[in-house]
């Protein structure tokens, strides 16, 4: 073929670093044309296998950039700083956003072309169950993941502009549509997702059993049962100021101490050792301050009776009275035989007066008692359903005992339901527990038919015999947990409403890269991964690569979903412009026009 012309290029690859190459372009000698009038020409296919398309960066650059973004939660300025020293590569903080976001297109459309054999290792497997959750901070940013539970595979991720089950639905059946109907659904027990999950069963026509999250039905109950009076402690907490009081207190008596902390901790310490049936303080100001001050830090440090599982599994303020209650007894009998420093007398008694409050007043009294006796219930059904911090997935264990087991966990979810039955009173002054073996008893009936079903029958192709679901969305609740975990590490933000707005659900797609078989199907290694790019730009080179359809889109537009949120993105810079805040204060500063009257007023 004659040479048609030359074209000089600069690279950047992690495999060569930084080169300079010249391209010789040839030509078809009989003039062949394409469909589009091009002639037709051959180019130097190492490049095209090297560099993405239309510039200067290698696909092995971009790889790495998305990999230690999105999979080890770096900063722009640190993967800046990883190129640079191991690889000898300079690109700014913009380009590296670019490929970042390059990446992810990639990565989803890489994910769409190799659907067919994910869906045949799927259906290997003799189906799979789908776990639906979506997750947000503070109303933004919602991410919606559909998640193969027996592989641990994201088959789809979306950003949604609410959890609406309009909003869901088309998604789920993009899932369907490419990996086939699920064996199973595990779904939380939202307004939206209970209807987007119903609705996709009906239109397949299949009998899929349709699960709800045991941990979130627990969770349900427990907020219905234990927030009333649970909220109630917390008010009461807030108006009598016990806990500034006791800070206050604490930090106090430590000011004082000063530089003799240390040693006061050692006498403390010693004190705590001793066995003393007369509870008498030490003598000594210091040390006899120092008990006083570590009584007090001893109730603020209440969340050490929680097991880190949050409301309502927790209930730190039931927690917090109990310790004051404590606390406030041990000091009668410390002021049994009162100390006869003045200073300690006083300090004994400021702390019996910032909890005096608790055990006395017959409010606290109240919300203590119901929620313990509700709590109580709670519990039981908790423990029915065997969901503790420890181990609240039976399907990680072996499958004959987690069959059985689960049968045993149904048994006595319905042994639960005949006991409220049983002693719920019919009249009498016990309103309390009436309304809340009710409130119990109306859980189970809404939601009991989707308690059961985890026993998937495998087709014989697929070996036979029976697997298990999930019974919680823990699996895509600790992705999420992950995934927010890395943020804040990448960030150094608490509050990550910001960050997941503009986190692209493609985020979501890379973590199939700490899969093993799914790398195997998609591409292999994670070594190949550029080459696997590279040749989906190959096989697509005919009508547009994937770098230049990103670079000729139109701008978005708002879809009808985008518009239903109160306050998008695109919105937000409209209302927080200087022009929005200069018209409003215009107006508010103008003389109020007289209203002139309507035809109904006259």
């Amino acid at each position: 073929m004659p040479v048609q012309k030359s074209i000089q290029h600069n690279g950047n690859t992690l495999t060569h670093g930084a080169f300079h190459a010249c391209e010789t372009v040839h030509v078809c000698a009989a003039g062949c044309r394409q469909q589009s009038g091009a002639l037709v020409t051959r180019r130097a296919q190492t490049l095209r296998q090297s560099l993405l398309p239309g510039r200067s960066i290698g696909y092995d650059v971009m790889v790495f950039v998305g990999i230690e973004r999105h999979l080890h939660h770096r900063q722009r300025e640190e993967i800046q700083d990883l190129l640079l020293r191991e690889h000898g590569i300079s690109l700014s903080t913009g380009t590296l956003s670019d490929l970042v976001h390059l990446f992810g297109e990639y990565l989803r459309a890489l994910h769409e072309a190799r659907a067919d054999k994910l869906r045949a290792a799927l259906e290997q497997d003799g189906g799979w169950p789908l776990h639906i959750d979506a997750t947000g901070e503070n109303g933004r940013g919602t991410l919606l993941v559909a998640y193969a539970g027996w592989r641990r595979w994201v088959l789809g991720a979306w950003k949604i502009p609410t959890e609406r089950a309009d909003a869901i639905l088309p998604r789920l059946r993009e899932v369907v549509g490419a990996f086939g109907p699920p064996c199973a659904i595990v779904r939380d027990l939202g307004r939206a997702m209970i209807p987007a999950a119903t609705d996709l069963v009906a239109e397949l026509g299949l009998p899929i059993p349709i699960l709800a999250c045991h941990a979130h039905f627990l969770a349900d109950v427990g907020k219905d049962l234990l927030e009333p009076s649970h909220d109630a402690l917390r008010k009461l907490f807030r108006s009598t100021d016990v806990r500034p009081n006791l800070r206050g207190l604490a930090r106090e008596i430590g000011r004082k101490l000063g530089e003799e902390i240390p040693r006061v901790r050692e006498a403390v310490a010693a004190w705590m050792a001793e066995q003393d049936d007369k509870h008498a303080l030490p003598k000594g100001n210091h040390d006899a301050l120092g008990v006083v001050r570590a009584l007090a830090q001893w109730v603020l440090d209440y969340p050490a009776d929680s097991t880190g599982a949050d409301f309502p599994f927790d209930r730190p303020y039931l927690d917090l009275h109990d310790r004051c209650v404590r606390a406030r007894r041990a000091l009668d009998a410390f002021l049994r035989k009162p100390p006869e420093d003045k200073e300690v007398r006083r300090a004994l008694g400021r702390l019996a007066g910032i909890l005096d409050p608790v055990p006395r007043e017959a409010s606290f009294t109240l919300a203590a008692r119901t929620l313990r006796s509700r709590a109580e219930m709670f519990d039981e059904l908790r423990t029915a359903l065997r969901l503790h911090p420890a181990q609240s997935d039976v399907s990680a264990r072996a499958p004959g005992a987690s069959e059985q087991e689960l049968q045993d966990i149904r048994a006595a979810v319905q042994k639960f339901t005949l006991s409220l039955q049983e002693r719920r009173p019919q009249r009498g002054p016990a309103q309390d527990a009436r309304q809340a073996i009710d409130q119990t008893l109306a859980h189970l009936v809404r939601h009991g038919a989707f308690l059961w079903g985890h026993a998937i029958s495998l087709p014989s192709e697929a070996g036979g015999g029976v697997r298990l679901v999930s019974r919680t969305n823990n699996l895509l609740e600790g992705f999420y947990r992950e995934m927010k975990q890395g943020e804040r590490r990448r960030s150094g933000r608490r509050t990550l409403a910001d960050d997941l707005e503009h986190l692209p659900p493609e985020a979501a797609l890379s973590r199939n890269l700490l899969c093993p078989d799914y790398v195997e199907i998609v591409c292999g290694t994670i070594e190949q991964l550029a080459r696997a790019f590279a040749d989906l730009d190959a096989d697509r080179r005919r009508l547009a690569s994937v770098a230049d359809s990103l670079s000729e889109q139109e701008p978005a537009t708002d879809s009808p979903e985008a518009v239903s949120t109160s306050l998008p993105k695109q919105d937000r810079r409209l209302v927080r412009s200087e022009a929005m805040g200069s018209r409003i204060l215009a107006a508010a500063r103008s003389r109020s026009p007289r209203l002139s009257a309507t035809p109904a007023q006259r």
